[in-house]
């Protein structure tokens, strides 16, 4: 997800219209990895419209970790969430942290330069 993307308590199912924007990407990209990985499994309400929960974030996010930010190919992200799923998911964990962080602590070096201008 985005570095300042933060998911509201209360709401359990996501448009795809909403997890494309916090994820940066297509809505047919989410189809297609949709199609690509069993592990996204959408429900859809009565007019076919895919709802995402916060389980399918937690995938799309562990496939965007590594199809966009680690270079990996679909086939190889499939072998990788097989075999290695709960090594990749704490270590995508774990880089998600450190990326709002860091987009935490830019804020504040912005909040101290402002001050410091006055």
């Amino acid at each position: 997800m985005r570095e300042t993307a933060e998911l509201p308590p209360d709401k359990l199912y996501f448009s795809i219209g909403e997890v494309a924007e916090m994820f940066g990407v297509n809505q047919s990209h989410l189809r297609y990895w949709e199609k690509e990985f069993p592990i996204i499994q959408p429900k859809k309400n009565r007019k076919g419209n895919r709802m995402f929960s916060r389980q399918d974030l937690e995938n799309i996010r562990l496939i965007y970790h590594l199809t966009r930010e680690k270079g990996y190919t679909i086939e190889g992200a499939r072998r990788v969430i097989e075999h290695q799923k709960d090594d990749v998911e704490k270590i995508a964990e774990v880089i998600a942290r450190l990326k709002h962080i860091k987009s935490e602590l830019l804020e504040i070096r912005e909040k101290l330069g402002k001050q410091n201008d006055s």
